[in-house]
């Protein structure tokens, strides 16, 4: 028999950067990604003690954090607390083309399922990230909260995380240098130039550049005039604004995109340390559903 509403746990990992207070609620089971930051390994936990503001003033001060996969254990230890209580398990993952957190889920589940054949266990390999992944979560929880079946969530899912757009700028280059996004000499010159490059998430979850804007005004405006694009200004939509701690700019792109006339709300939250890491301080990120990516 298909499970509804409380029977249903909805299971995520940090790197959809909802905030705080979202992630709190029933059903929802966070986990997570774990941060080298300092000499320390420290798990992400959505801001709640290692806060999105210390990260950022610690990037600002020059240092250099990498990201950590959550390992298979700590999934077996999750999924079998929820399946020892009879619930169906639904893990909406980071996308597999940026983390191995993925395969640790998987690895997880078929260890469950030699001990216990009957678990109930979904994996949606969500193909985004930040806030985009953080979208699908918002509209799966949603359809929970309508008394959706498991299996009309996990379907939607499937059939829309492709539609989920993904479109960034940052401010430093030098970080996306260190990551290999960009060369040395294209980081040195781009940012004697001034030049702000927007970003997107291709179909495979992988971040790709779009464009390189003449400052950081250019750069928001070019965030604009693609959702203005990509989107009917006829249906009303919920967005999702991700900063790395530039809250004025994301307030200010916030206004900008509400005078299209179909924004029915937005989800306004920091980028955490997933893609800040590789980022830098001051990624502006727009998140929201159009007919592809």
């Amino acid at each position: 028999m298909s499970k509804t509403h409380s029977e249903i746990i909805l299971v995520i990992d940090s790197g959809c950067d909802l905030p705080l207070e979202y992630i709190k609620q029933d059903n929802i089971v966070p986990l997570g990604l774990i941060c080298n930051f300092k000499g320390q390994s420290i798990e992400d936990d959505f801001g709640e003690n290692f806060t999105r503001k210390n990260f950022y003033d610690a990037l600002r001060q020059g240092e250099m954090p990498t990201t950590s996969q959550i390992n298979s254990q700590r999934f077996v230890d999750v999924f079998k607390k929820y399946i020892d209580m009879g619930k169906s398990i639904i893990y909406i993952a980071m996308s597999s083309a940026l983390t191995g957190t993925i395969n640790s889920a998987n690895i997880a589940r078929e260890t469950i399922l030699e001990e216990l054949p009957g678990a109930d266990i979904s994996i949606v390999d969500s193909k985004c990230a930040s806030l985009g992944q953080g979208l699908l979560v918002y509209y799966a929880y949603e359809m929970l909260k309508r008394g959706s079946v498991k299996e009309e969530i996990v379907e939607w899912l499937e059939e829309n995380k492709l539609k989920i757009n993904h479109w960034f700028t940052v401010n430093d280059l030098n970080h996306l240098k260190r990551g290999g996004r960009i060369s040395s000499s294209a980081a040195v010159v781009g940012n004697l130039l001034n030049i702000k490059p927007v970003l997107f998430v291709d179909n495979e979850g992988r971040l790709i550049s779009y464009s390189k804007c003449r400052g950081r005004k250019k750069a928001i405006n070019t965030l604009v005039q693609i959702y203005k694009e990509r989107t009917d200004p006829k249906k009303e939509q919920v967005i999702a604004i991700g900063h790395g701690d530039c809250l004025e700019d994301a307030l200010a792109l916030e206004v900008l995109l509400r005078e299209h006339g179909n924004v029915k709300d937005v989800i306004l939250s920091y980028v955490g340390t997933a893609i800040g890491s590789h980022t830098g301080p001051e990624i502006l990120g727009l998140y929201f559903i159009a007919e592809r990516r």
